[in-house]
């Protein structure tokens, strides 16, 4: 019996998006009848944050691309509203498929239940708690449009609960993680950025920042900074720059011993420098989990996490925390590196019953 085609527009517009979409476009690629268009929104358009991604990770090159980085939140959601209504118009997908909780989590989530397209939404549930993060507002509302829900943890699960959202929920554990186990595979002995930076057997911090809340207001921005001037006085700090960030610390002239100011890495070696140094300091939600993955001791800049299982197993703190909490426990909930293909397999149940 022939098996019955389905047709999955993908929807990717920043760094973490394209790490999990490769993960699950591994798993379709497996798969008899899937036909995935991926589509490209452009919020990061920076060669370092988005086009090095798709030639590290083996994601085809996107069917389409509309170039929308730039601009307010309200701006970039608006054109990207826009155009991807038209994409779907043109392709009629059985489903759309998104991811996290940028504005092209949002516009694509929204595009498709406004033509009754069904939404799908891969790591759903997650909360911080504050509504004063654009990717907070994001999460809900994508959480609410959605037909089926794909959940990293347990507590993203009762997060959705408590909201009312239960039908379609699963937790499948994070495709992050099946990521990582790529990468890490991908990476051994084929990595030079050690060299590069002169950090083979030296001890290191691996820092990241680039949330709005933290490089946009200065007196926030400053404190942040001294928070990395004490630590670097302890440890050389590699500090990995976003374009947006880099602007900041340049009209505010940072430029301290100790941290060393790169441009950003590809995922590879991205990987490679959390899994050679002793600390990592940041404000990603991605790369707190990274962090984890290669048990590696994470410092959040920021004044919560929606990964708290990270902080009550020991393995992250947030900057304004005295001190670490517990032992420093495994995390279950991120599975067994396989939620893509547990992925997949439910998103062909649902639509080929």
């Amino acid at each position: 019996m022939a098996v019955k085609s389905l047709k999955i527009i993908t929807i990717v517009g920043a760094r973490p998006q394209f790490i999990k979409a490769a993960s699950v476009s591994r798993a379709f690629a497996c798969e008899e009848g899937v036909d995935e268009i991926l589509v490209h929104t452009g919020q990061h358009y920076d060669e370092n944050m988005s086009a090095i991604f798709f030639r590290e990770l083996d994601i085809t090159e996107p069917v389409y691309n509309l170039a929308l980085g730039g601009g307010s939140h309200g701006q970039m959601t608006g054109r990207m509203l826009e155009g991807l209504e038209a994409i779907y118009m043109k392709e009629k997908p059985d489903a759309v498929l998104v991811y996290g909780d940028t504005n092209s989590t949002l516009a694509g989530a929204l595009a498709a239940v406004k033509l009754h397209i069904p939404i799908i939404h891969v790591e759903a549930g997650l909360r911080s708690f504050n509504r004063k993060m654009p990717e907070e507002i994001n999460r809900i509302l994508s959480d609410q449009l959605s037909d089926l829900l794909f959940c990293p943890t347990r507590e993203s699960v009762k997060n959705l609960k408590t909201e009312g959202v239960t039908d379609g929920v699963h937790h499948v554990g994070d495709v992050m993680y099946d990521a990582t186990l790529h990468a890490i595979e991908r990476t051994k002995n084929n990595s030079n950025i050690l060299e590069k930076y002169s950090l083979a057997d030296k001890p290191y911090a691996f820092c990241t920042l680039h949330r709005a809340e933290n490089t946009d207001d200065p007196e926030r921005l400053a404190s942040l900074l001294d928070f990395l001037e004490q630590e670097a006085k302890t440890r050389q700090i590699v500090f990995s720059v976003h374009p947006r960030t880099r602007k900041h610390l340049q009209e505010c002239g940072f430029s301290p011993s100790g941290i060393n100011m790169i441009d950003p890495v590809g995922y590879f070696e991205l990987h490679t420098l959390l899994s050679h140094c002793d600390l990592v300091i940041t404000d990603s939600g991605g790369v707190q989990k990274e962090a984890y993955f290669h048990r590696t001791p994470c410092i959040t800049m920021r004044d919560e996490t929606e990964w708290v299982e990270t902080i009550q197993t020991g393995w992250n703190r947030l900057w304004t925390m005295p001190d670490w909490v517990g032992s420093r426990d495994q995390i279950p909930d991120y599975g067994n590196g396989d939620a893509a293909h547990i992925i997949v397999k439910i998103i062909l149940d649902r639509f080929r019953s």
